[in-house]
């Protein structure tokens, strides 16, 4: 029976949509598993390879736990809002509304093609009105907690965007969605509270079954550092004394400190610096204004993700001000520097330079010539007849030439010690600070949510009552950014113009919208039940289905949507809106897929620009997609980046191929049991098979598939029909197609009816095992033979083996280890 793919594909989506799948069932008694993916931003390019690997990654466990009878929720949405929509439709001259509609039709139709388990009754959509009138509701329930606040705060503004962008949003100093480099502006915005968060979201990432990588970047990008502002001084030109708070988390080493540098554009630069030297720093901080805008060109010009220490590696340099200044804990003088490696605006602008115990500090003072003083023991570099370090230690130990200090433990009694004794001559006091800023929240735009708040002049900012919700956009002709600093909406007086919810005066509503980010914050608390009226989200719903048990996708999203979405979930669990703290469990990032591009002669991330884009739409009509959802997870690990290779397709076009002659073949599959022989490798099959999926091997998974099918034919094995479903369920989460055609066929049934096969594992045991043969200790060659034989019958066959190594001396002993090894220790001749 030849297999028709288009055919049978055909045929199946089209029952599939009439008879939907694995429909998530109302809460009850039965085990759930709630898998979600990165809902996608719906492009008017369509799907891509990417979100196939994404999405065929998550449906292939997703089925899995529907074969073992899990209540599944595997839904799907569109994050539409935004400027990457607004933008495109500009381009195109439409409305985006009329792009983003069309694109979602589009990405419909290719979202059915993957043959997933999507609940299409859950569908979202951020840009519906029945849904942004509950984030607009969220937002409502942050500005009652003092959590949204409006400020005229400096921002990164796109000048090809006209908006301004979050901190997350700025790529190596360009817009993370045009590239144009941003400029600080100031701009009358929302921002909301995430720094209050903090610790709180440091704390959670302990509890989530995350990849290290993840965690690590969300640490460091909060950032959190605990240490001390200590006050150096020093005098001015005019002899007046001048205090210098500096932030250090290494307290302990102040013993050490042989200079102090300060930010080129810091304000105090000009009170400090000698006559004698404003020649000299002023040239320098000239120069060093220069080189940043030099910087900013390279960041410009440079790869977009690029780690732009690999595109210039800055050297440390700097220029004495002629000024001295006094460390508090011993009252030396040392020189104080302007240096361009000291930002202005982070920690106070001013550091305290250890050089024997940081490495740039110690680049620095051996370039100047200064004291490099170990103060904390550790390391491996020696002394110079000055007592300067050959090399710097970071590491922690005991505290050495620290006066009263020596001896104590450098980070904790030690660094305890000295912050409290500086403490109580009021110089200095414990600080933990963050690298987060707040969420610059409000954009410049049409395309988003309506920020539902309404300004009085008699009552103030009054948010928008609950059943006045949602604000919906207006329709409007001309909604290109303006770029004065206001909304498109700030033009539309009869929308602006309202009445105050308090008061009844004239009011007038706000005309700033919410970031793309808004929507993707909360999505997966809405997919249980989208279509509830009276509320965002039920009780029953949170308790049952969240968190999350899997999310799957990309790892650029690792800081930006997966920090503000656990920020959203803290925020409502403390307000008492659901009953957990951390939305998804476990995540799991997927590589990216590249491929080789002829314009540039490298291996890339596909671009239309690149020439390397793979279209899945002309892949899945010629060789359809259970090939194409196959082909991508066998490509390598899905966490790591892979290259495509059209060739790669044939190979399991071939296979698939083989497994369905191989299942359909007259007289394979027999009502009597089959034969031992046969159990067994089937058995051994679900095991290695089960194994490889519970260690997100898919890969792996189904090249033991393979080895089973090239067994099945050598042996032109007879199955039990409940053998044929242990095989066919596995081979069903990566091709649904076929799987569900042969279960008619071959099982006369449905795969629904089918179950995830478990193992017997006194059939899966080995019955073989591999001994070393070893002569003298070295392995000369490997002899497989029955578990648990006796040394009788297994070392005959091994001598003959290693016969002609055995040939050149004579057997003096042999050492045999059941199950292992046979090593034959001889003496020469």
């Amino acid at each position: 029976m030849r297999y028709d793919v288009q055919a049978i594909e055909k045929k199946w989506q089209a029952y599939w949509e009439k008879h939907p799948q694995a429909l998530a069932a109302e809460p009850n008694s039965r085990k759930k598993f709630y898998c979600l993916d990165m809902f996608p931003y719906p492009s008017g390019a369509g799907l891509h390879i990417g979100h196939w690997r994404s999405y065929v990654l998550s449906d292939i466990y997703t089925r899995v736990k529907w074969l073992e009878g899990y209540n599944i929720l595997h839904p799907m949405g569109y994050d539409a809002f935004g400027l990457p929509a607004e933008n495109a439709a500009i381009k195109e001259g439409i409305h985006p509304r009329v792009s983003t509609e069309r694109n979602i039709a589009n990405f419909r139709r290719q979202l059915h093609e993957v043959g997933a388990l999507f609940d299409w009754s859950k569908e979202i959509n951020t840009t519906d009105p029945d849904y942004y009138k509950w984030t607009q509701w969220i937002f409502i329930q942050m500005f009652k907690a003092g959590l949204a606040y409006e400020a005229n705060l400096p921002i990164n503004w796109c000048p090809s965007c006209l908006t301004g962008l979050a901190n997350e949003e700025v790529v190596n100093g360009g817009c993370e969605r045009c590239g144009t480099q941003v400029e600080q502006k100031n701009i009358r915005q929302w921002a909301l509270k995430i720094t209050s968060y903090a610790d709180k979201l440091l704390e959670g990432l302990d509890r989530l079954d995350w990849s290290d990588k993840v965690k690590t970047m969300q640490k460091n990008w909060i950032g959190k550092s605990e240490g001390a502002r200590i006050t150096f001084s020093a005098l001015d030109r005019a002899g007046n004394k001048v205090e210098l708070p500096i932030f250090t988390t290494r307290p302990d080493t102040i013993f050490g400190v042989s200079y102090v540098a300060i930010a080129p554009d810091h304000e105090l630069v000009d009170r400090l610096v000698t006559a004698e030297r404003r020649d000299a720093v002023t040239e320098y901080c000239t120069q060093a204004r220069v080189e940043a805008e030099r910087q900013l060109e390279i960041q410009k010009d440079a790869p977009r993700g690029a780690n732009l220490r690999s595109v210039e590696e800055k050297e440390k340099t700097g220029v004495f001000t002629g000024t001295y200044v006094t460390n508090p804990a011993n009252h030396e003088k040392v020189p104080l520097y302007v240096a361009d490696y000291v930002l202005k605006d982070y920690g106070t602008g001013i550091v305290m330079a250890v050089p024997a115990h940081d490495e740039r500090d110690f680049a620095f003072a051996v370039r100047y010539d200064l004291p490099r003083l170990k103060v904390v023991l550790g390391g491996e570099g020696g002394v110079d007849s000055n007592g300067n370090l050959s090399q710097p230690y970071t590491g922690t130990g005991l505290l050495v030439n620290s006066g009263a200090f020596d001896g104590l433990d450098a980070q904790t009694t030690g660094k305890a010690a000295i912050i409290d004794a500086l403490a109580k001559k009021g110089l200095a006091e414990p600080v933990t600070t963050y690298k987060l800023r707040d969420w610059i929240f409000s954009r410049q735009r049409y395309w988003g949510e309506p920020i539902p708040l309404i300004h009085c002049a008699q009552c103030g900012i009054v948010p928008v009552p609950d059943n006045q919700l949602p604000v919906t956009l207006p329709d409007v002709e001309r909604y290109e950014p303006t770029g004065t600093g206001e909304s498109p909406l700030a033009g539309i007086p009869d929308w602006v113009n309202t009445t105050c919810p308090t008061c009844g005066g004239a009011a007038k509503r706000e005309t700033n919208t919410m970031p793309q980010w808004a929507g993707s914050c909360w999505y997966f608390l809405r997919y249980p039940n989208p279509h509830l009226k009276e509320s965002a989200w039920s009780k029953e719903d949170m308790a049952y289905w969240l968190p999350v048990d899997l999310y799957v996708g990309g790892i650029e999203h690792a800081i930006l949507h997966l920090l503000y979405a656990r920020f959203y979930v803290k925020v409502l669990f403390d307000l008492g809106h659901i009953p957990f703290d951390e939305p998804f469990t476990r995540l799991y990032n997927q590589g990216m897929v590249l491929k080789y591009s002829e314009k540039s002669g490298l291996v890339e991330k596909m671009s239309k620009s690149k020439g390397n884009v793979v279209n899945p739409d002309d892949i899945t009509k010629e060789y359809g997609s259970d090939i194409l959802r196959m082909y991508i997870m066998f490509m390598g690990p899905p966490d790591l980046d892979c290259e495509w290779q059209n060739s790669g397709l044939d190979g399991i076009k071939r296979f698939t191929n083989r497994f369905w002659d191989c299942m359909t073949a007259e007289n394979r599959i027999a009502t009597r049991d089959a034969d031992l022989a046969v159990q067994k490798r089937v058995h051994k099959f679900v095991r290695d098979f089960t194994t490889r999926m519970d260690s997100f091997k898919p890969n792996t998974a189904i090249a033991s598939m393979m080895e089973l099918l090239n067994d099945l034919i050598a042996s032109n094995a007879v199955l039990s029909r409940d053998l044929a479903e242990m095989i066919i369920a596995p081979f069903s989460i990566f091709a649904p197609h076929m799987a569900s055609e042969l279960a008619e066929v071959v099982l006369k049934s449905e795969l629904s009816a089918c179950t995830w096969p478990t193992y017997d594992p006194a059939l899966a045991a080995d019955d073989e095992v591999t001994y070393a043969i070893q002569i003298n200790g070295k392995t000369r060659g490997t002899l497989v033979a029955r578990k648990g034989a006796a040394q009788d019958d297994v070392v005959p066959e091994a001598n003959t083996i290693v016969a002609k190594w055995l040939a050149s001396g004579t057997i003096i002993k042999v050492v045999f280890v059941q199950d292992r090894m046979v090593n034959f220790v001889i003496k020469p001749v």
